[in-house]
């Protein structure tokens, strides 16, 4: 094992001791002030429910802990034992080509998805249920997870095929094309996925003819924003969770309610939620976002061409098959994202602040306030989040910033 392969092997053990000391400090952080209701809460809060968040975030937090030293110990287990003998049995099976360095893909996705199975069964059935969230049944979950991979299998299939011809045709500029191919893709997918891809899962239904329709109109029309649809979700069959969100591109664009937001939110706090995403399109988050991911896999993409032209499988004792590249890249690559992740949580952080002074310019901040604290009620969110966690976690500001923030700004 070389110099390159030892690298790795200390990125991945040492990023994930990280992940696993953060989870700790969020796990004290929330424990310590199980018992206390922020001052600026009293009144909004009960001590009673103040506590049951603080409960949620624990368990939510032990599980995650106890899944990332799992995931550590599977990705050295992968690179240091199992990924050579995966490779031998596919080998064994389909003959030297795109095929092979395809099936391989498949084949260690298909078994990290067993072995994390477990992890999303218990979140669903014991956690989420423990605390009244869970709506899914038995048979709606493997009915979700069937689709699911088959959906994976159906879009990733043709694309790794298109990826490894690419790398075999053009050796030295393959990454280039690659590169411009996926945010094609990631672009196109923001249209599809929500005509085709999202209903597979839930029924989006036309927003009926209401009070409450009109003045969402009214708001449209204020802001400038045109959208093909106006949606209601029926994400009640599946979690109590409430959200709202904006999907689609260009004139694609397409605004939906989960039921649950609806039946919990009064209309002047729906109406708030909703200014706050129109704040993203009128701030042109959106387009940073996506110039965000442009840079993100461009180095990304230079980092595999790096590895591929590299040898980076014999690195670690294996043949120089672009399959156990693109695997050992990916695992290589997660500590990557994880060090990265304060800098892209910065930008998303600061631009829900902006989108929520958005908001309080459309219709104040009493309204705004409202909606954050009932959804953080509603949805259990902790208010003594540690600082440091948040940092690497937290893609929106933690509730308590966000109101001191309408409250100053």
């Amino acid at each position: 094992m070389n110099l390159v392969a030892t690298a790795i092997f200390a990125a991945i053990i040492l990023s994930g001791l990280l992940e696993i000391y953060l989870e700790r400090r969020q796990l004290l952080c929330v424990a310590a002030h199980r018992d206390h209701v922020p001052a600026a809460f009293v009144g909004e809060l009960t001590p009673e429910e103040h506590r049951r968040a603080a409960d949620y975030t624990l368990a939510r937090t032990r599980l995650a802990m106890a899944q990332k030293a799992f995931a550590i110990v599977i990705a050295v287990l992968w690179l240091a034992v199992f990924l050579l003998p995966a490779y031998d049995l596919v080998a064994h099976f389909v003959m030297p080509g795109l095929s092979r360095s395809v099936a391989l893909i498949v084949f260690v996705s298909a078994i990290g998805y067993v072995l994390d199975l477990p992890f999303t069964i218990i979140r669903t059935f014991r956690l989420e249920a423990e605390f009244g969230f869970n709506r899914t049944t038995p048979g709606m979950f493997l009915r979700d997870q069937i689709k699911g991979m088959a959906l994976q299998l159906a879009l990733a299939v043709p694309l790794l095929y298109g990826f490894f011809a690419l790398q075999h045709a053009i050796p030295n500029l393959w990454w280039l094309l690659g590169w411009a191919a996926f945010m094609v893709v990631m672009l196109a997918m923001l249209i599809i996925y929500p005509a085709f891809i999202a209903p597979l899962f839930n029924k989006f239904t036309p927003m009926p003819d209401t009070p409450l329709k009109e003045r969402i109109e009214a708001l449209l029309a204020k802001c400038g924003f045109e959208a093909k649809g106006l949606y209601v979700m029926d994400a009640s069959k599946r979690s109590t969770h409430g959200n709202a969100y904006f999907s689609g591109f260009g004139k694609a664009k397409r605004i939906v309610f989960f039921d649950t937001l609806l039946q919990k939110q009064s209309e002047e706090e729906i109406l708030s939620i909703l200014a706050h995403e129109l704040g993203h399109y009128k701030f042109g988050h959106i387009t940073q976002r996506i110039l965000e991911a442009a840079v993100l896999s461009f180095l990304a993409f230079a980092v595999l061409h790096w590895a591929f032209a590299g040898g980076l499988a014999k690195a670690f004792g294996m043949p120089d098959d672009p399959g156990l590249t693109l695997v050992i890249v990916l695992f290589a690559m997660a500590p990557i994202g994880h060090l990265l992740a304060p800098f892209t949580n910065f930008l998303s952080r600061r631009a829900e602040f902006q989108a929520d002074g958005f908001a309080k310019s459309m219709l104040g901040q009493e309204p705004m306030i409202s909606a954050l604290t009932k959804l953080s009620r509603d949805n259990l969110s902790t208010l003594t989040p540690d600082w440091l966690y948040t940092l690497f976690y937290y893609s929106h500001p933690p509730v308590p910033e966000r109101i001191a923030h309408l409250h100053s700004a």
